[in-house]
């Protein structure tokens, strides 16, 4: 190839899609794995699985959801830990495993601020507080009242042990001076089944999948934990809103991001962050994304790992004396 030709290969593939930098792989077919902690229906799933289809569009090849579940979705950081940094190998994590899991758990397998790449935001999400349609409690208030008059008979349903709606509702108990009981599950669905049954009293859970029991009236909605009302629920009013003092300012919430394992080259994260914003900035995913309650939260890999950082030190101080093995 003479000297000229060769220059215009080059420019050729410094244009090319993103696909181009990825492996060979990739090229014939290969699809992307996009890694989920959690089973296949729960809030994340159903979220990663919107956006996987956004980015494949975006990279011009398949991107493939895996549901690695268990150990509060450390075995999916793990198995994303344990890959080649090339790209093909990427983890849909929720905060709690970011933020949370370091806090709580006697063994955790990585360490997440030093053993994964950000690679970006996607979305912050909120809770809801539902209760069983038979409580007589109306708002949060009342709920309080309640729970002061029968201190301890309250019990409250979470996704596991140091699981963000375990820890959420741990949070309003301290600061509203009340005591409930906390019965974990293994994932928000069967919580969610016993709280419509009548076998639990309430549960936060996800805006997203809580909203489809609240709006056809299986639960009864209390208050959201944004310090905002939900557009998704704009007749929910806030903790913040029931006037009681210790909940003023309530503001606990979570959100997803992309990782990739340690080692990724810069210019590798530079294009799957392109990719992911470019992705998110679909209009059928951001009005999917809106109907579910989420907020839009993208940017940078560094806005990804400070926000990470920042709210791995608040749980810190949340979950002293709690142990997850």
């Amino acid at each position: 190839m003479t000297a000229a030709p060769r220059r215009l290969a080059l420019a050729a593939l410094a244009l090319a899609p993103f696909a181009l930098a990825l492996p060979a792989a990739a090229q014939e077919g290969q699809p992307v794995r996009l890694i989920v902690g959690y089973a296949a229906g729960g809030p994340v799933d159903q979220g990663a699985r919107l956006f996987g289809q956004a980015l494949s569009k975006e990279l011009g090849q398949p991107v493939m959801v895996e549901n690695k579940t268990g150990a509060n979705a450390t075995i999916a950081g793990n198995e994303v830990v344990r890959a080649k940094p090339d790209g093909m190998t990427l983890w849909f994590a929720a905060s709690p495993t970011i933020t949370i899991s370091p806090n709580v758990m006697t063994k955790m397998p990585f360490d997440p601020a030093r053993d994964l790449t950000p690679v970006a935001p996607i979305l912050s999400y909120y809770n809801v507080l539902v209760v069983n349609n038979n409580e007589p409690y109306k708002n949060v208030r009342e709920l309080v009242a309640n729970a002061k008059a029968n201190p301890g008979k309250l019990a409250y349903g979470s996704a596991g042990v140091g699981g963000s709606n375990h820890l959420g509702a741990l949070l309003f108990s301290k600061r509203s001076g009340i005591e409930m009981n906390h019965i974990p599950y293994k994932g928000n669905a069967p919580a969610m089944t016993d709280v419509i049954g009548g076998q639990l009293n309430m549960m936060l859970d996800i805006i997203s999948t809580a909203s489809t029991y609240i709006h056809s009236g299986k639960v009864r909605a209390i208050a959201v934990t944004s310090p905002q009302r939900n557009a998704s629920l704009p007749d929910v009013p806030t903790f913040a809103e029931s006037g009681i003092e210790g909940l003023k300012g309530f503001d606990v919430g979570g959100w997803y991001g992309v990782y990739g394992p340690k080692g990724m080259s810069p210019e590798l994260v530079a294009k799957l962050n392109k990719a992911v914003n470019a992705a998110l900035a679909q209009p059928d995913l951001k009005k999917r994304y809106k109907e579910l309650g989420y907020d839009e939260w993208t940017g940078a890999p560094q806005k990804l790992a400070e926000r990470a950082s920042q709210e791995r030190a608040m749980w810190a101080t949340v979950t002293q004396g709690i142990t997850v093995d």
